[in-house]
Formats: C-alpha cells, sequence, structure tokens
C-alpha cells in the first residue's frame, strides 16, 4: 500500500511539473475563484489581521452555530446544508479559515494553532450579538479538530460541539486514521511530495493561485472509486489553500500537536457523527475520541461516508438538530 501510495505521489508530481499556464496566470480569477482581496464583492469579515470569507444566516439573536470546515485549506461550500439550522432558530456562521477557501492568503511561516483559534475567537465576537448568547462549533473532519482545540484551550467559551469525523485530537490518533485511509493523508510526506513548491514561492498572490489550482487537481483522488471513507463522488468547493495545508503539515510533522490535555475538563455533552461507509473512521474511531469528553453521544450517520453534511444532509439534520435543542 505504502509503495502504491508513493507511486500515485510521484505521478501527481509529474503532472503537476507538466502543467502549461497560459500568459493570463497573473490576472486574478483566470486558474481559480478570486479572493476575498481580489473581489470585494464577496461577502467577509476583517478580523484578526485578515479578511475571511464569511456569511451568516438567522436571527441574530438565536443560539449561534459556527460551521467549522473541513482542511487544512479546504472550505465551507460543501457544508452549506448546515444553514437549515436557520429555519430552526438558530445564527449559523460560516467562515473559510485564513489561507482557504476565499480567504485572504499569507506566508507559509505565519500560520499557526493558536493563530487559527484566535480567529475563531474573533469570528465569534464579530457575529455575537450578546454576551449571553449560546455559542456551539460544529466541525467536520479538520474543522472538527480545530474544535476540538478550541474546546481544550477555551472550554467556558463554548455550550456545545458536534464532531463530525475528527481527523485525529492529537498526532498519535491523526497518523492512525491516516493509516487506515487510502487518500492522501493531509499531514504525510507524501503530501510534501504532491505539493513540492517551497523552492520557488515568495508569497504573491498569482504563486498562491497556481498552487491552488494544482491542489485542486490532486482533491479528486478522495473520492476515487474504492476509497476507505466511502465518499460518494465530488463534492463541490470555491478553492483549496495549498500553502497553509502546507503550513500545518510542517506544524505536525516537526512540533506535533494534542488538543487532549484538558477535554476531560469539559462538562457539556458533545456529539460525534460517523458514517457507517467510512472504514476508515468507524465507531471504534468515534470512541476513542468521544473518550477524551466527560460526557458524549455518538451516533452513526447510515450509508454514507466521510462527506456525510453533503450527500445525506437529510440524516444528519435531525440528529444535530436533537442535540442542539437538548442544550438550547
Amino acid at each position: 500500500m505504502k509503495h502504491k501510495f508513493f507511486l500515485l505521489a510521484g505521478a501527481l508530481v509529474n503532472l503537476f511539473a507538466s502543467c502549461e499556464i497560459g500568459p493570463d496566470i497573473n490576472e486574478p480569477g483566470k486558474l481559480v475563484p478570486k479572493t476575498v482581496t481580489e473581489d470585494h464583492g464577496l461577502p467577509s469579515v476583517s478580523v484578526n489581521g485578515t479578511t475571511l470569507h464569511s456569511e451568516a444566516f438567522g436571527n441574530t439573536a438565536g443560539p449561534m452555530v459556527v460551521f467549522l470546515h473541513g482542511g487544512p485549506g479546504g472550505d465551507y461550500q460543501n457544508g452549506l446544508n448546515v444553514k437549515q439550522l436557520a429555519d430552526n432558530g438558530y445564527y449559523v456562521v460560516f467562515y473559510d479559515q485564513r489561507g482557504s477557501g476565499l480567504s485572504e492568503r499569507h506566508d507559509k511561516a505565519s500560520y499557526s494553532v493558536q493563530l487559527y483559534l484566535d480567529d475563531l475567537s474573533a469570528v465569534i465576537r464579530h457575529y455575537r450579538s450578546s454576551p449571553n448568547q449560546k455559542v456551539f462549533l460544529f466541525g467536520h473532519s479538520w474543522g472538527a479538530m480545530i474544535a476540538a482545540a478550541y474546546i481544550n484551550a477555551y472550554p467556558d467559551r463554548v455550550d456545545g460541539a458536534i464532531f463530525a469525523e475528527a481527523g485525529g485530537f492529537n498526532k498519535q490518533l491523526l497518523d492512525e486514521y491516516g493509516e487506515r485511509s487510502r487518500k492522501l493523508n493531509l499531514f504525510s510526506e507524501g503530501t510534501n511530495d504532491v505539493l513540492y513548491y517551497d523552492q520557488f514561492l515568495t508569497g504573491r498572490e498569482n504563486e498562491h493561485a497556481v498552487l491552488d489550482y494544482k491542489m485542486s487537481i490532486a482533491s479528486g483522488f478522495s473520492y476515487a472509486k474504492g476509497n476507505n471513507e466511502g465518499i460518494e463522488g465530488p463534492s463541490p468547493f470555491w478553492r483549496n489553500g495549498a500553502v497553509v495545508l502546507q503550513a500545518f503539515v510542517d506544524i505536525s510533522e516537526n512540533e506535533g500537536f494534542d488538543f487532549t490535555t484538558d477535554l476531560d475538563q469539559y462538562r457539556a455533552r458533545v456529539l460525534f457523527l460517523y458514517g457507517e461507509n467510512n472504514k476508515s473512521y468507524g465507531l471504534s474511531f468515534a470512541r476513542k475520541e468521544a473518550a477524551f469528553f466527560s460526557a458524549s453521544e455518538i451516533v452513526q450517520i447510515d450509508d454514507t461516508g466521510h462527506e456525510m453534511i453533503y450527500f445525506k444532509w437529510k440524516l444528519v439534520h435531525p440528529v444535530v438538530l436533537n442535540y442542539l435543542n437538548s442544550l438550547k
């Protein structure tokens, strides 16, 4: 399996190297959609020294649900089904994380987990209408890891959380999840080979666009037939963030991480979701992650895999709504 993986990684590197980019490369929007710094008509918020692609739905005074998308480097387009919670009385907030989706791009060295937590705090402050307004986090994959990191650091700021197949709350669990999955592990040496750009990246916007374009090509392999994560097919996205992905790859490999040190001090009940068809996650992995909390609930979403929020929202919605209503 490892041999096959590196053959795939090598093939992608060759593919990227052979990609011919035309003379319009420097014109924003030619390769990938424009970011909020290039298209000022996009909904956005300026917080914590960056501009994030962001929007919110529902009653501003209702309990807040902040959706945290997957990645690193993804965006919230395939999570937009969650906005249905606005019809149930919740104030639903979406944002593309720093350096991801349509949000502003930054230099690789500027990224850190703490910066992402500070961004989340700033987003909550921006949208919160009162100090008593309840705040719930709804994280998917990488976003669920960020939700755990936030609760670990600031347990008193969150009234509940939904974890949809978190990649791993510490380096050991992330590596275990990666070993089970056939898709490109976002925190693996192979991803370094696929992206392979440190030699020429200078931080100019057009170079971010080229790398994001190449990353979009690589993303198609995650739903190949027979993938272990039970992904039914492609789900929509605006733009991938290649530089921020590489930044967190390096952080994980060089520094490690552990978002579990104080999770047992969190008293609110949390909800874990997993897809029936995801052979890489499953009930056993959900139990390992749920065990860090003092109170938790685990629910299987039938006949779907890792992208359950997009493909089987009709099954996810009632489970999430029941959980939120129990804590409202």
